[in-house]
């Protein structure tokens, strides 16, 4: 009674900070470094209802679904092995790369000047941040690093988040601006993943595919804010799909696409994506309870088959050769995982296995959740996009847990030996947490009803889901 308690404050706690930022991001703007008419003119959608263009979508193709299946077979190993690129072809990659770093150079907050007393505000969200990970336990080794790279980053005339020599800035720029760290986190996450719970019962996979819905929902949810008067958010598609990615409740991968298709939004991004993250013990156990019976809570599900180690070693090999043929874009993200998985099912080289899952990953967590924090200044939160962005994302992250949960409400009309809908839930990514509520959830209900293990399925199937859903995104939009 008295968990419920606190859990109720804490959310009335963040709604209230969140309508103040909201608050604070339609009423207060910031003051902005004078600049040619030109470029104050350019930052405006031009035209009105569905025929506006918004910024950043000039180059934007339109999609059709025969262009979005010609594209995504013109992204695949398969094709880039049988065709040989023209001179037309290398030249158009060579400007859109040298297109890419420009707009990576570019920082669209450098001419924006905060009054102090946000910087302030942004100072006592870092404690609350660390209030949260102390007092109330959610997930600590992520949200104190952030909470203090949100003190430290807006102490006025500390310097520690300027460009050049601000550590802060150091840390961002050498790991979580580009695709480093999270692709080093992949590699833990396979080191510590342990995949036989999926292979044993491979219709798991499901969930973990049904919990995309939330990711590829949120791209409507997107255009529908866009419609909304007054509000002037205007996403573009690449900006959408950056966004939509939160819903899979996986940080690295969400650093990773806002990286390649919308950088100016790697933040807040980050921030929301690492926030859900943290905030999936209280996020998911009310969706989890409204769209299942008591009955279908109680589901005890049969003991899994036994995995053998050739089955485990094999699979991540299988894994990335299937990534390699059909979708590159999402290589990077799956090859880390699987060579991380590989180097620990091998058995060979446990001392490189016990380094990905310990120190290397504990390193770079810290340093990436600091990174994270040191986005956390009112430029680049107190906006009415970034507010838009958190909205967006929790509506994705909502959706994915619900669209887990129904789908396994549905394999159960066609199944003999029913599943416990619980662990549709855990088919965000947020590996072990989302698995550990769902049994969390379950043991309430029926003590001796274990289903972790079970749960583990579709939480780990949900990490490869997201990264092809992060692939199919880049293959798309990523030029």
């Amino acid at each position: 009674m008295e968990m419920t308690k606190n859990k109720a404050q804490i959310i009335k706690a963040t709604f209230a900070i969140m309508f103040v930022a909201m608050a604070v991001s339609f009423f207060v703007k910031p003051v902005v470094k004078a600049q040619s008419e030109g470029a104050a003119t350019s930052s405006y959608a031009t035209g009105t209802g569905l025929k506006r263009v918004i910024k950043g979508s000039e180059n934007v193709p339109n999609i059709s679904v025969n262009a979005f299946l010609m594209n995504i077979w013109k992204n695949t190993g398969i094709y880039k092995i049988i065709h040989t690129p023209t001179a037309a072809e290398v030249a158009a990659e060579k400007a859109e790369k040298a297109a890419e770093l420009k707009a990576e150079a570019a920082d669209p907050f450098a001419d924006i000047v905060v009054p102090g007393w946000q910087k302030l505000f942004m100072i006592a969200i870092g404690f609350l941040i660390v209030y949260l990970a102390v007092g109330k336990g959610f997930e600590p080794l992520l949200l104190i690093p952030i909470g203090f790279g949100t003190i430290l980053v807006n102490i006025p005339g500390a310097g520690m988040g300027e460009a050049p020599h601000g550590m802060l800035h150091i840390i961002y720029s050498a790991g979580v601006g580009n695709e480093f760290f999270p692709m080093l986190i992949f590699m833990g996450i396979g080191a510590m993943t342990d995949f036989g719970p999926l292979i044993a019962n491979p219709k798991m996979a499901l969930l973990g595919g049904a919990a995309q819905f939330g990711v590829f929902f949120t791209l409507f949810g997107v255009a529908l804010m866009n419609m909304i008067p007054g509000i002037n958010v205007d996403y573009n598609m690449m900006e959408a799909s950056a966004i939509a990615i939160i819903g899979g409740a996986d940080g690295p991968t969400s650093i990773y696409v806002s990286g390649k298709l919308a950088p100016h939004m790697m933040a807040v991004i980050a921030v929301a994506a690492y926030s859900y993250m943290a905030l999936v013990p209280m996020i998911q156990p009310p969706i989890m309870k409204a769209l299942t019976t008591e009955k279908e809570r109680k589901i005890k599900m049969e003991q899994q088959r036994p995995v053998s180690k050739t089955e485990k070693v094999l699979f991540p090999m299988m894994l990335l050769v299937i990534t390699i043929l059909l979708l590159p874009p999402a290589a990077p993200l799956i090859g880390m995982l699987a060579f991380g998985n590989f180097v620990k099912q091998c058995g060979v080289v446990e001392r490189l296995s016990k380094t990905m899952e310990n120190e290397l990953m504990n390193i770079v967590s810290i340093l990436l959740s600091l990174g994270v924090g040191s986005q956390m200044t009112p430029e680049k939160i107190i906006n009415s996009k970034s507010i838009g962005i958190i909205i967006l994302g929790l509506v994705a992250f909502c959706v994915a847990t619900a669209g887990g949960l129904v789908m396994a409400k549905v394999m159960n009309l066609f199944l003999k030996k029913k599943i416990n809908p619980l662990i549709g839930s855990a088919g965000v990514s947020a590996v072990p947490m989302a698995a550990r509520v769902s049994n969390k959830v379950g043991l309430e209900y029926d003590p001796s009803n274990f289903i972790l293990m079970h749960a583990m399925g579709p939480n780990v199937s949900g990490v490869i889901g997201t990264a092809i859903a992060a692939g199919v995104f880049i293959a798309t939009y990523g030029m």
